[in-house]
């Protein structure tokens, strides 16, 4: 997909601060530490339009972005390793809950993983939850570049094995450094975007 402008739309905890729904919109979630915010500036073609950082669980709110104003982005804060308060974290679950149940744009939740560790528990659970909101879940195995090729086929066929994946079709094999997968996930996510006539 070719990236004619994208923009910085607001951020937000609670539905009143939801920007109005008049695009599609994709959410992008995963734990921590998985390489979202690079996948994200990979995937909009913008180096600091998200920002990186080395503190896992930086991004604490819903951020959303407009991307050649026919679709939203919503980048979810992360779960899993932060080092945050347990009630920190209870707030970040019912604000992603409420906003997966509630919010009539989403079409679809990027999950994504980090290839060398694989789908978790959180990550399953997440699957689940977008399959009963009746949101299309679209898998990401990130960081594909830390792996040489064998080894990277062995955990392809090893995860693929837990979880009754098929390594081709089910998940998105992703690389922030190189752009690997970066045009096969943006023709999952066209895909799901309605037909405008003319």
């Amino acid at each position: 997909m070719k990236i004619r402008s994208t923009a910085f739309i607001k951020s937000g905890t609670r539905a009143e601060h939801y920007p109005p729904p008049e695009l599609p919109e994709i959410a992008f979630a995963g734990r921590s530490n998985v390489g979202k915010s690079s996948l994200l500036n990979c995937l909009l073609n913008r180096r600091n339009l998200v920002k990186v950082s080395g503190t896992p669980g930086r991004t604490q709110l819903l951020n959303w972005f407009n991307v050649n104003d026919e679709l939203v982005v919503c980048d979810l804060p992360g779960y899993g390793f932060a080092k945050v308060p347990n009630s920190v974290r209870g707030n970040w679950g019912r604000m992603i809950g409420e906003y997966l149940r509630d919010r009539e744009a989403l079409l679809a939740l990027v999950i994504i993983v980090d290839v060398r560790r694989g789908f978790q528990d959180d990550d399953l659970s997440l699957i689940d939850t977008a399959r009963e909101l009746q949101l299309q879940p679209i898998l990401v195995a990130t960081k594909c570049d830390k792996l040489k090729r064998n080894a990277l086929m062995n955990q392809q066929a090893k995860i693929s094995k837990k979880h009754g994946f098929d390594t081709k079709r089910d998940v998105i094999w992703f690389s922030a450094s190189s752009g690997a997968g970066r045009e096969q996930l943006w023709r999952r996510i066209r895909g799901l975007l309605p037909v405008v006539d003319g």
